[in-house]
């Protein structure tokens, strides 16, 4: 079932107005692409991250502008660099179902791998696989089983069916999930004297912050 969300148009494109918006709990968009006509538009804060949850993040969105109704996926947003979880801008893409797209599909690892039952360590490489598809036949998820993974094993995309429904942009040889071989324990000289260390900093994953449009 496709999911609606209601959105009023702007006709002020200030960034004071903006402020303003955000301030009542609503996200500044816009809406565009197969032939039609763009359009600056808000919704609803609450209400698209419902409308989100519902469908997915590449589902598709009944879009309605008062009389004005289209059917869009996200394509991009952008959220507060301080505040991750607050959406400042959104923009949607009008969709056209006998062409295909490119979109990042989440990569789940299911089954308990063979290779780790015997000391291994499952290394998952990739989260996100980027595929070619039609609209309708976007994936939720990507599995990847690796019941049968042994050590020293991988999983490549040329290792998946995708039953012909959509191509992967990815080269068949690139690695998506391995079984390490056991760690081996270093023996350490106890008449060593060891240099206290120091914690290594931890670099945060990196946020989409592409600039926005006026």
């Amino acid at each position: 079932m496709t999911s609606v969300l209601h959105a009023s148009e702007r006709t002020e494109f200030k960034r004071s107005s903006r402020r303003k918006i955000r301030l009542e709990g609503q996200i500044p968009a816009v809406v565009y692409g197969n032939d039609t006509e763009n359009k600056s538009i808000s919704v609803d804060g609450k209400d698209f991250i419902k409308t989100i949850r519902e469908s997915g993040r590449n589902g598709i969105i009944d879009l309605e502008i008062g009389s004005d109704k289209r059917k869009v996926m996200l394509y991009d947003y952008q959220v507060d660099p301080l505040k991750s979880l607050e959406f400042v801008h959104l923009d949607f893409h009008v969709v056209d179902f006998k062409s295909e797209i490119d979109v990042d599909v989440t990569v789940q690892v299911t089954g308990d791998a063979a290779g780790v039952k015997d000391g291994g360590v499952l290394q998952q490489v990739l989260h996100q696989a980027s595929v070619r598809v039609l609209p309708n036949d976007v994936p939720e998820t990507i599995e990847v089983d690796v019941t049968n993974l042994q050590v020293n094993e991988t999983i490549t995309f040329g290792d998946l069916d995708t039953s012909g429904k959509y191509k992967f942009n990815h080269e068949d040889d690139e690695v998506i999930a391995s079984i390490l071989p056991p760690r081996q324990e270093e023996e350490i000289d106890s008449g060593e004297q060891q240099e206290p260390g120091e914690p290594e900093l931890v670099e945060g994953r990196e946020k989409n912050n592409n600039t926005e449009e006026a």
